[in-house]
């Protein structure tokens, strides 16, 4: 029987090595609208372009979920699929997703279908769908990969650090005045993904280097052992990306770090700088 993995396209993934005969790997873009222009997130998409729009852009820029119609169309193509989308807190991927499984299986009643809600995005997800593949090439069933990627949110950890406001300023979020004072300041913000999927905020610094620090304060706080896999990824940051994964494995030595660039969508939440670490 044929499987699909499936994750829409904040998961930072763009292939999935290691899968084997008879598994494929696939990804759902997600969209970025800044003005009149509409970005695809998938492998051709110019990340630094959309940046530089988003930037040159005076009003608030926006994203759209990938339809059903996308979704059901990958469902179609194997026996048994299993999908990880963005936190339905932050998106409405996970509620698009399920409307195509309910339309595949309406006419389709024979394939196994089933979607993940992260709970989170990047890293995070990647994780998950790390976890989705290692149990289909050890033979496990449909039932068990299921169950096992319903748990693996509830173990894994997501925290981000934010070098730049504009998005946040032009969406709303922060007022001009702060969003000035903060990039004039070199100010940091460390924040956390929380157990219902929304963004939590939790220190306010300057320069990137007390920045790093919080970040692996807040690991070793959630407990954090170097055991499991960390996952990092930039938006335009590699040398911040490297340094923390320097800290890590300095504090952590055993751990195994990947790092790895922001796709479009969550280029678009961590903007220029921003780094988010899922453990």
């Amino acid at each position: 029987m044929k499987w699909m993995i499936l994750a829409d396209s904040s998961c930072e993934l763009r292939e999935l090595k290691g899968c084997g005969k008879d598994v494929g790997f696939a990804t759902v873009p997600m969209k970025i609208r800044v003005g009149e222009r509409e970005f695809v997130d998938n492998a051709a998409l110019d990340t630094a372009q959309m940046l530089e729009a988003m930037r040159n852009w005076n009003g608030p820029s926006t994203t759209a979920c990938p339809s059903p119609e996308e979704w059901a169309e990958k469902f179609l193509q194997a026996d048994q699929a299993i999908a990880v989308t963005i936190s339905s807190n932050l998106s409405g991927s996970y509620n698009s997703a399920m409307a195509a499984r309910e339309m595949v299986l309406e006419a389709h009643p024979e394939k196994k279908i089933h979607v993940v809600d992260s709970l989170s995005t990047g890293g995070e997800m990647a994780m998950i769908l790390w976890k989705i593949r290692d149990m289909i090439a050890a033979g496990a069933s449909f039932e068990e990969v299921r169950a096992a990627a319903e748990n693996e949110p509830e173990r894994l950890r997501i925290l981000f650090g934010l070098a730049s406001f504009d998005n946040l300023v032009k969406n709303g979020r922060v007022s001009r005045i702060v969003g000035f004072l903060a990039g004039r300041l070199n100010m940091r913000v460390v924040g956390a993904g929380s157990e219902e999927g929304t963004i939590e905020m939790l220190h306010k610094t300057r320069g990137e280097n007390r920045m790093l620090a919080l970040i692996l304060e807040e690991m070793n706080k959630r407990g954090y052992t170097g055991e499991t896999p960390a996952f990092i990824s930039h938006c335009q940051n590699e040398n911040g990306a490297r340094l923390l994964r320097n800290g890590i494995r300095a504090k952590w030595s055993a751990a195994e770090v990947t790092i790895a660039p922001t796709s479009g969508l969550t280029s678009f939440y961590a903007e220029e700088q921003g780094l988010i670490v899922s453990f």
